[in-house]
């Protein structure tokens, strides 16, 4: 269907459960297209081709709410959307805090916010299937340890958003993505260890080559190989960025605004008090040409911003929908996010740490004794109580140099303490994802071994 005519669709749909009964309505077409190949050893896996599209609808009739979604965008099927958002809303309590953003909030970004490259849709599969065999080719001729792969794959996709309410809000965009990954096994004597790098772009053009995807999968693998455990010790940790963006994600969750309305959050009730060290300045920010957490409108029709949430140590901004804003006495941040169906939940844009001043080779020079994370696993982290503890593997510091691989072992802290704790911060900011953080360096953190 063009987009005009989704976008009628959606302002159709509104009108409709209007005139069924709802008090306000909210409408969210989504279609796409998305495409996956899995080479492994050289030779195609799997391909995967699907399309999809999809229409949800949210209506509110006074303060009760009632959501249904269909892909059946046949008059038949929006007839029977309309129906069940309002016998929904019929049977759900009363709350005082629903209800669509105030009038004044809505609003799109303008311009050209580079989410959408035409070359992704024009890319042919066979195109596709020989950038993924590159990528495993260059990990697996790079070096004679590298034995075997767990494969490579390149994934793309194209689609379209678009939003109408009863407010007279309407606004549509288009997103693409490409990436390619690979993850090579390094294997020498008994010991066997895999590692994988990737590449994800808005376009084609803007990815990285997949000869070096494959080499630097490789040097990860083989820098892993014959790792060994070490003693419990409490020494400085640097967190690779690749590591470090799992941080992100934890403090994502504790300035989630429902977190804090439920008191769920180690920072629930610190607006305004140093909560990190002077170098942390986190930003949440939908407005960034050509990233992966850029639009121009939030889930509810809210433009989207950038929202300093902590500043030099300071928090300043938890991150909302109008939901959670209303229940904290507190405005929306524009954080609304939600798949077709429900109520909209809290998602972030591009939400990153500021990158600091000194390379990473600079910061791992000046640690006698210490602890480079390149992989963390579990998920032992209380975002409540901001207790941590994860499984980790990396490579030992000594003498400010990576000496040699370091596995099963864990690290310990509690955030209330790690983030007051960061002591450099690398200047090696990159957005592979809409989560971003450059080499982080901890003071002190207990790591576990043997």
């Amino acid at each position: 269907m063009s987009a005009n005519h989704l976008l009628e669709l959606a302002q159709d749909i509104v009108k409709r459960a209007q005139a069924a009964g709802a008090s306000d309505a909210e409408c969210t077409i989504a279609e796409g297209e998305e495409f996956s190949a899995n080479v492994r050893m050289r030779e195609v896996e799997n391909l995967k081709e699907a399309g999809s599209r999809g229409a949800g609808l949210r209506i509110l009739i006074g303060r009760n709410t009632g959501a249904s979604y269909t892909s059946d965008l046949s008059p038949e099927g929006i007839a029977h959307l309309v129906k069940s958002a309002i016998e929904l809303a019929d049977i759900t309590t009363e709350d005082p805090h629903a209800g669509l953003p105030d009038p004044g909030e809505f609003g799109t970004l303008e311009g050209d916010l580079g989410m959408y490259s035409p070359d992704v849709a024009e890319l042919d599969t066979a195109f596709k299937i020989e950038i993924a065999k590159r990528a495993e080719d260059a990990a697996l001729s790079s070096d004679p340890r590298i034995t075997n792969s767990e494969g490579a794959s390149f994934d793309n996709y194209v689609g379209r958003h678009i939003f109408a309410n009863s407010c007279g809000f309407t606004g549509e965009y288009r997103s693409s993505y490409c990436s390619l990954s690979t993850s090579p096994v390094a294997r020498d004597g008994e010991s066997m260890e895999r590692d994988y790098w990737y590449t994800m772009a808005r376009g084609f053009a803007a990815l990285e080559a997949p000869e070096y995807v494959g080499r630097m999968a490789a040097q990860r693998a083989l820098r892993r190989l014959n790792a060994v455990k070490v003693e419990t010790q409490k020494v400085p940790v640097v967190f690779e960025p690749r590591t470090a963006r799992s941080l992100l994600d934890n403090i994502f969750e504790a300035v989630h605004g429902m977190s804090v309305y439920r008191e769920e959050s180690f920072l629930a009730g610190k607006l305004g008090e140093k909560v990190a060290s002077d170098d942390v300045t986190v930003i949440d920010d939908g407005t960034l040409p050509g990233l992966f957490g850029t639009s121009p409108f939030d889930d509810e029709g809210v433009a989207s911003r950038r929202t300093v949430v902590i500043e030099r140590g300071v928090l300043k901004s938890y991150l909302m929908n109008t939901y959670a804003a209303r229940k904290l006495g507190m405005k929306t941040t524009g954080n609304a996010s939600r798949g077709l169906t429900g109520n909209a939940g809290i998602g972030h844009g591009n939400f990153f740490l500021e990158k600091g001043v000194q390379s990473p080779e600079e910061i791992i020079a000046g640690i006698p004794n210490g602890f480079y994370v390149t992989e963390l696993m579990g998920f032992g982290v209380n975002v409540v109580t901001g207790d941590y503890s994860r499984g980790a593997a990396g490579l030992w510091i000594r003498n400010g140099e990576l000496a040699f691989a370091v596995s099963e072992v864990t690290i310990a802290g509690n955030l209330n303490d790690m983030l007051p704790g960061i002591e450099a911060i690398g200047s090696d900011l990159e957005f592979r994802g809409s989560v971003a953080a450059p080499t982080i360096k901890m003071g002190e953190m207990t790591v576990g071994g043997k």
